[in-house]
């Protein structure tokens, strides 16, 4: 059986510039690694079925949407491979209604947020007048499991009728109907935050939930502005969902709370603004990259 270190799996073409950093980060550590596209997976998952071919690290942005990589992630969990990010945390960090009980009672702020069970389940919506004026106007409506580019999101919601119409949509999902989040100005920027977490780094952008454009927050910007706390924030979100990459949304609130409002995207999209006016800053995604490298180094055992 051929045995390698580290392999990436990947489905999305924009994924391409990312993927490229990460495979060279790997190589300038002197760690043997192979990139797979969708089109290589049927192959390999042959391959890996009959143990032709196996491997130690996989960094899996794949399996999420492509059923020939969900089997092939599915042999290798049994067999041992080292997963980033391993499934199981995946589908237990996905569950924003899972997530909204258990950030609270890590003492994380969120939204103040209803759980309104699947259509499925319970066809009739019973919300008070009471908790309904509670949520404010306009309110957010999201389903609990639908995941990945705003799918299935309702951010301007004014009544129950959106609820039970909405709700319709993914019948067999929870939904969350969460306040809307107004963020503190911050000399002249809206105090919203993407920041990422990479194998036990925090690295910090602003991120505006309106254009969705980033920006580096930098050594200063943390300093002027008294962010250090988003990184206490984020580290209470690993404890919690235990993924090795992620990221997350925080604003700053006027009355100075750090509140965590998407909580984990545990499938990053690390596009590049060099090329996408919306993607990530590419000294960032460097950054990134290179903590990959250093996580899968620590994990082969050659760091230690």
């Amino acid at each position: 059986m051929e045995t390698i270190d580290c392999a990436i799996f990947y489905e999305w073409e924009f994924d391409d510039e990312f993927v490229s950093i990460v495979s060279n980060k790997l190589s300038a550590s002197n760690i043997p690694n192979r990139v797979y596209h969708a089109a290589d997976f049927p192959g390999l998952r042959e391959r890996v079925k009959r143990r032709e071919l196996s491997f130690k690290v996989v960094i899996d942005r794949a399996s999420d949407a492509d059923e020939n990589c969900e089997a092939i992630v599915s042999t290798l969990v049994r067999s041992g491979t080292y997963l980033i990010n391993d499934p199981a945390e995946i589908l237990h960090a996905s569950d924003k209604a899972s997530m909204h009980l258990e950030f609270m009672t890590a003492g994380i702020f969120v939204p103040y947020t209803i759980i309104i069970s699947p259509y499925s389940a319970e066809r009739e919506v019973k919300l008070s007048i009471a908790e309904l004026a509670k949520l404010g106007r306009p309110f957010i409506i999201k389903p609990a499991n639908t995941t990945g580019g705003g799918i299935g999101v309702v951010m301007g919601a004014e009544g129950l009728q959106e609820v039970v119409d909405t709700r319709k949509h993914h019948k067999n999902d929870k939904y969350l109907l969460q306040s809307r989040i107004t963020p503190t100005n911050l000399d002249g920027k809206r105090a919203w935050f993407r920041p990422f977490f990479v194998f036990g780094e925090v690295i910090i952008c602003w991120w505006d939930d309106q254009t969705h454009v980033y920006f580096e927050a930098t050594r200063e910007d943390i300093s002027a502005f008294n962010l250090a706390g988003i990184e206490t924030v984020v580290r209470r979100i690993y404890q919690v969902c235990k993924l090795d990459f992620f990221s997350t949304e925080i604003a700053l609130t006027t009355d100075g709370k750090f509140v965590v409002i998407d909580y984990v995207n545990e499938m990053c999209d690390m596009r590049i603004k060099s090329k996408h006016y919306d993607g990530v800053p590419d000294n960032v995604v460097e950054v990134v990259g290179e903590q990959i490298a250093r996580g899968v180094y620590g994990l082969l055992g050659q760091g230690r």
